[in-house]
């Protein structure tokens, strides 16, 4: 069984490279009746390929998909042979490095469609395959022509107004999930997973390969590679080390019913239910004072060793400045755990 299909509307440049494309119905594990059909029709033999088809293509394909009883997929290839737009067809036979832009904004759609989660496909090696656009009312432009499409656009009495200049759209241009209020669409990239009943607001931000499980309320920054747990809120100008920051591969993650208060961070994956004080940052090297039910000492720790812990609550003594970290189990029990998986 192959990894993934779809049937794409997209942008070229002049040279006719392949800026970005849009996916309305991306399809995960296809079933070989389909594939066979697109190898009959479009000539695909195999591998990881992003075949450019014309109107006659689409229609072969369309007919062909319709006998096998794929109505959905049969109703897109008519409907794109119409289109004035490039039309490409993209078979991952498996979750392979990606070679080509389309095979790219495919796996991006796969993830933002919620049909895989973060680091759930493998997306190595893609900004090399994403080139810098500037994205505008007129959709995505290769920079080295927008200069005359703004001159176009004034001569014609218009504005070209360009949104952004980046390697990722908006992932609300591509795909809108059920259940979701996204304030300001803008800081939501394609590639994001937002699952249902997510709200982010204005000042929240979530990368691509990277998302909530549902019901979180985001008003900070999540990071490429994170994914935060049902329940979890993050506060305001709160932020999630990326995997990406300083090369690192630790995987950062929010557990369930988590709270990351206004203005701080985390660099360490938390467990359920944990807190973080506002305005404190927490990274894998910061030194953290155990305290018993008493407030006494128990231990100093780095807090990688608190990674994945349960019930933690993270503050700042105030008159001290030390991190200190309690826990709703007693601070004994628990350093006792940490010492036990050393």
């Amino acid at each position: 069984m192959s990894f993934a299909f779809g049937i794409g509307i997209g942008t070229q440049n002049n040279q006719g490279e392949w800026l970005e494309v849009f996916y309305q119905q991306p399809v995960m594990t296809p079933d070989n009746s389909l594939i066979e059909v697109a190898g009959n029709s479009l000539g695909y033999k195999g591998g990881n390929q992003a075949l450019q088809v014309t109107g006659d293509d689409l229609n072969a394909l369309s007919e062909a998909l319709r006998q096998v009883g794929n109505t959905e997929q049969a109703s897109l290839a008519e409907k794109a042979s119409k289109s004035t737009r490039p039309v490409v067809v993209t078979i991952l036979e498996t979750d392979d490095t990606a070679s080509s832009t389309p095979e790219v904004y495919l796996k991006l759609h796969l993830i933002s469609h919620r049909m895989a989660k973060p680091h759930g496909v493998k997306l190595d090696g893609i900004f090399g395959l994403l080139p810098n656009l500037a994205w505008t009312n007129e959709g995505a432009i290769d920079l080295n022509e927008l200069s005359e499409r703004q001159l176009k656009a004034r001569l014609e009495d218009r504005i070209l107004e360009v949104k952004s200049v980046d390697k990722f759209p908006q992932m609300t241009d591509y795909v809108v999930p059920k259940g979701v209020r996204i304030a300001d669409t803008a800081r939501v990239r394609l590639g994001a997973y937002v699952g249902e009943g997510t709200t982010v607001m204005h000042e929240g931000f979530i990368n691509f390969n990277a998302g909530t499980e549902g019901t979180s309320m985001i008003e900070g920054r999540i990071s490429a590679g994170v994914m935060v747990g049902q329940g979890s809120d993050l506060g305001g100008g709160c932020s999630t080390m990326g995997t990406l920051s300083g090369g690192g591969n630790i995987i950062i993650s929010v557990g369930e019913n988590c709270l990351i208060g206004a203005n701080s961070g985390i660099g360490i994956p938390l467990g359920d239910r944990c807190k973080v004080e506002a305005g404190l940052y927490i990274t894998a090297g910061t030194k953290v004072a155990l305290l018993d039910d008493n407030n006494e000492l128990v231990e100093v720790i780095k807090a990688r060793d608190l990674a994945n812990k349960p019930d933690l609550l993270f503050r700042r003594n105030s008159q001290t400045g030390a991190v200190e970290c309690k826990s709703h189990k007693t601070a004994i029990e628990l350093n006792e755990e940490l010492h036990a998986n050393n």
